[in-house]
């Protein structure tokens, strides 16, 4: 009993990853005719959600000491935006079966949840943190503020050809939160960068969470082409061009980043024989490949390029 209660206080707050890589492969089985494979996997992830929201809950209240603590580190701080990101991903894929009530309901507890999160955890974290300097601190876990905000966009989306009433104000929130993630890309791209170029980098530094850089990208161009999708609404109709021409370079980035990854992961185990072994955080490098896979299907759809 007592390892029990001390596995929750120390519960991962990225821990919701699982939920997020699950539930893409889900998706991806599903566009790919997989039913089967596809309910399934919705069901794990769904059931994998249940659990750790009662867990995390418990932890919110049991044990408010360890997650302050969370709050105030910034390389963990920002795993609690898992939570949004699973969030819509299960709620993206309840989408795609047409149970569109339930996706609405968490589509509005993954945007109050964001608007909240996306003001404390940059200053709990990092502005409000007497640590200085702050740059050694970065790391991969950053990017997932960005999947966050673009998994907000892809439900919004998916939503608009059910709720015509609301098209004006699903076309709003799915372009705001859209334009807000690929400015938020770029701010933590620079920091990671600075990070990487001004300190040294360990092997153990590059863990698997560095994957979410071209998750973040890969999630950017599934709710641009979702976007692209959209029906006309004064909001998309000043945008389209602009976010599909943009999905494009994004999936050549992504492309290109794929081969980088690699290399590290093989400098890191191969080269310096760092032992792989399982932590949570290995979820963050099954999402970002399956949100690239998906990404290429709704891409390739949206912009009429069978060769994404």
């Amino acid at each position: 009993m007592h390892g029990r209660l001390t596995g929750i206080a120390g519960l991962t707050p990225g821990y919701f990853a699982g939920v997020m890589a699950t539930g893409i492969v889900s998706i991806g089985a599903q566009l790919k005719g997989l039913v089967l494979l596809a309910g399934v996997l919705f069901w794990v992830a769904l059931g994998f959600y249940a659990i750790l929201v009662v867990l995390n809950v418990w932890r919110f209240v049991a044990y408010r000491d360890y997650v302050s603590d969370d709050f105030r580190d910034p390389a963990r701080a920002f795993g609690f935006f898992t939570f949004i990101a699973a969030t819509n991903v299960l709620g993206a894929a309840l989408v795609g079966t047409g149970r569109t009530t339930l996706a609405a309901g968490l589509l509005t507890v993954s945007v109050l949840v964001w608007l909240v999160l996306g003001y404390v955890i940059p200053w709990t974290s990092v502005l409000g943190n007497q640590r200085r300097p702050m740059l050694d601190t970065a790391n991969g876990t950053w990017f997932i503020w960005v999947v966050a905000s673009q998994s907000i966009a892809v439900v919004a989306a998916g939503l608009e050809p059910v709720y015509h009433h609301l098209r004006n104000e699903l076309a709003i929130l799915a372009v705001f939160a859209w334009s807000v993630g690929v400015v938020l890309y770029a701010a933590c791209a620079v920091f990671v960068a600075l990070r990487v170029m001004l300190y040294p980098l360990e092997p153990r530094h590059l863990d698997p969470p560095y994957w979410v850089s071209m998750g973040a990208v890969a999630i950017t161009i599934v709710a641009g082409a979702r976007i692209v999708e959209m029906e006309d609404a004064p909001m998309i109709d000043v945008t389209r061009d602009l976010i599909a021409g943009l999905s494009v370079v994004f999936w050549a980035f992504a492309t290109w980043l794929i081969p980088v990854l690699v290399a590290a992961g093989a400098w890191r185990h191969f080269i310096h024989r760092l032992p792989l072994r399982y932590v949570p955080t290995m979820w963050s490098l099954v999402f970002p490949l399956g949100m690239y896979s998906v990404a290429g299907i709704y891409l390739g759809r949206a912009d009429r390029l069978p060769v994404v």
